[in-house]
């Protein structure tokens, strides 16, 4: 039932009801639904299986085995970095366990923007009454390691008002490495839930395997061309899998997904596969506090702030989510700006520094259109997303927004992570040099975690290339079932809306299947 590619000697040919292309929120949690309902369920993932066992939390180890382009990948400008997973359970496995439903105002967006008239939230209550359950969402009850509580306390100092995060996980021991990989498997990824269910219901399973095109004749997918990976789950491979099925999931991220349909020459009348792909860019402000902070230990994330996208109206200035990140030696190293001796003094002090980040609530403004997934050369994907000046003005804003909850803190100096930037120890002069920082790729650090769009979903055809319940247009038996579906970004960590849409449109799909 499990199949390293890697070590195949010779083709392989297989069959199913369903392939599921990608191991991530999506692919997991449709291998369950769909493999719950008697289909035969083929799992291909370019990443390579890892167990609670192969988790040392080592950063060393963890981002170049478990992350797409070694925790590395950016833009085609260089202008943003973008952590994304590359390893059975996706970002899943890596990720931070936030679990935060779509907010309401998105979904009537949605609806009035989108005609998809079926994303209410009485509708979707179900969903994600359901999948909470399955993976154990609950509010974190624990008190907030001092990285987070520091954006407690700062804000409530200022009135901006906190909320606590869900978190998928059961048995947490608080130890602060969710991002590589649990290795107590408290988190409840898809690598610990739906993906090992899916395998006792008889599900096959082939790792380090990239799919490279579907081949479609009249309308259909009648079989997946996958090539086998090398060992080092980079390098292909002199073999080939390839996979038949009935009906074929692309799960494979928002980045992946519209990749693999561009490769295949998926029907694309009005050029819309890969567009509108959305990313959440984000700033970050670092700052160092009198006492420890240890932002390494404790639950990553369990403090976060609406307060700048709450209400504020999708026609005016870019909304922002105020959230923590964790400050790993490694992570902190290669997203902190300056050089030698200034970069040096900073990480001499990492165990007293302390980071908000601001999320972008990119796609609801006709100044951010988000970017446009495209192929290199060899067929692999790039991301363009030029950063408009209306996504740069919200990105400065936030850095002052950052700077003056940290200063409400207690912090002692702050450091936005831009380049031309140096640590500030008051308010007031960090407000007025942010002012004058200027907003450039590279010399400002943008970073995102969440991919979104490129497949996106919608009543007309002419702008959407999926309809409300993720089947692919002008495609019989292809359906997308991961974030690329998104009309635009959540304003939210979209896992757990992946989650609850994929069940919900999972659900849906196996009946027709059973019934044809």
């Amino acid at each position: 039932m499990i199949q390293d590619a890697s070590r195949l000697t010779q083709d392989l040919t297989l069959e199913g009801d369903v392939a599921i292309v990608g191991t991530g929120a999506g692919g997991g949690m449709a291998a369950e639904v769909l493999s719950q309902a008697g289909l035969r369920v083929v799992l291909i993932e370019e990443g390579a299986l890892r167990s609670a066992r192969d988790f040392h939390m080592l950063e060393r180890e963890a981002y170049p085995d478990l992350y797409q382009e070694s925790a590395a990948r950016k833009t085609a400008d260089k202008g943003i970095t973008i952590l994304q997973g590359r390893t059975v359970g996706g970002s899943t496995t890596v990720n931070w366990a936030t679990s935060l439903r779509t907010p309401a105002q998105t979904l009537a967006y949605w609806r009035d923007r989108f005609g998809l008239r079926d994303y209410t939230e009485a509708q979707l209550a179900p969903w994600f009454e359901r999948v909470e359950s399955r993976l154990h969402i609950t509010p974190w009850s624990e008190p907030p390691n001092e990285n987070n509580a520091i954006l407690r306390r700062g804000a409530a100092a200022l009135g901006i008002q906190t909320s606590v995060i869900p978190r998928n996980v059961k048995g947490c021991q608080n130890l602060g490495y969710c991002g590589m990989g649990c290795p107590t498997n408290a988190k409840q990824s898809m690598l610990v839930t739906t993906i090992p269910q899916a395998l006792r219901r008889g599900a096959v399973l082939v790792s380090r395997a990239r799919a490279e095109r579907l081949i479609f004749r009249n309308g259909r997918a009648h079989e997946l061309i996958v090539r086998a990976l090398l060992p080092d789950g980079i390098t292909p491979g002199p073999h080939n899998v390839t996979v038949r099925a009935r009906h074929f999931v692309l799960s494979a991220g928002a980045i992946g997904t519209p990749a693999l349909l561009l490769r295949s020459g998926a029907a694309d009348p009005y050029r819309s596969i890969g567009r509108r792909t959305f990313l959440h860019p984000t700033a970050v402000s670092t700052a160092i506090f009198r006492d420890p902070v240890r932002a390494d230990s404790g639950a990553p994330q369990s403090v976060y702030s609406d307060h700048f996208v709450d209400g504020v109206p999708f026609n005016g200035p870019i909304g922002y989510k105020l959230e923590v990140p964790p400050m790993h030696p490694v992570l902190m190293a290669t997203a902190l700006v300056g050089f030698g001796a200034e970069h040096a003094a900073f990480m001499a002090r990492a165990s007293h520094a302390q980071a908000v980040i601001a999320l972008m609530r990119d796609g609801f403004h006709e100044q951010s259109a988000g970017g446009t997934v495209r192929l290199k050369s060899d067929g692999t994907p790039l991301l363009d997303y030029p950063i408009s000046s209306y996504v740069w003005e919200g990105l400065r804003r936030s850095l002052v927004t950052m700077a003056q909850i940290q200063f409400a803190a207690g912090a002692l100096s702050v450091l936005p992570l831009h380049e031309s930037a140096r640590p500030f120890t008051t308010f007031a002069e960090a407000r007025a040099a942010i002012a004058a920082l200027p907003m450039e790729i590279v010399r400002m650090r943008v970073m995102s975690a969440h991919v979104m769009g490129g497949c996106s979903m919608g009543e007309d055809e002419k702008t959407s290339v999926t309809d409300g319940r993720g089947g692919l247009r002008n495609v019989e038996n292809v359906s997308v079932f991961d974030g690329s579906v998104f009309p635009t970004s959540l304003a939210a960590n979209p896992q757990l809306s992946i989650y609850a849409m994929t069940a919900r449109n999972a659900v849906a799909l196996a009946s027709r299947l059973r019934a044809s």
